[in-house]
């Protein structure tokens, strides 16, 4: 059984920062569960462009105010608390935090905890090395 406390990952590997927000990665490919558990902080006042060709992704709201839109189709989805919404085409996004906002995050595969979003905002797949726990 795995047991973590969000408290014990601030300030390790697994919690992530870039400019727009902070990841607190609760479950990655090292754990082998088959996917990866996220507790992300989007900052107030920030734009996140972002596409997954690689991964499926959910994304619960469950703090603060903003949008998602969808670079497809231009359609706009009003994100508050309660609010789920699933990344079921590797559906290319603006992610926009009206305020600061928290959210619970599954991607699939499995994140390493390395990925770092590259200039269009994709995670590349990363293999993981054998025995390694991020």
């Amino acid at each position: 059984m795995i047991v973590r406390h969000l408290d014990g990952i601030k300030g390790t590997a697994r919690e992530v920062e870039a400019p727009n927000w902070v990841s607190r990665r609760l479950l990655l490919t090292g754990d082998k569960m088959g996917f990866s558990l996220h507790e992300t902080t989007i900052f107030a006042g920030t734009e996140t462009h972002i596409c997954y060709r690689n991964h499926l992704e959910a994304v619960y709201c469950i703090e603060g105010e903003g949008e998602v839109e969808t670079v497809a189709d231009g359609k706009i989805h009003r994100i508050v608390p309660g609010v789920l919404y699933a990344l079921d085409r590797h559906d290319e996004h603006f992610l926009r935090a009206h305020t600061r906002m928290r959210m619970v995050c599954v991607f699939n595969p499995a994140l390493t905890g390395r990925e770092v979003h590259d200039e269009n905002g994709v995670y590349p797949l990363v293999a993981e090395a054998a025995g390694e726990d991020a």
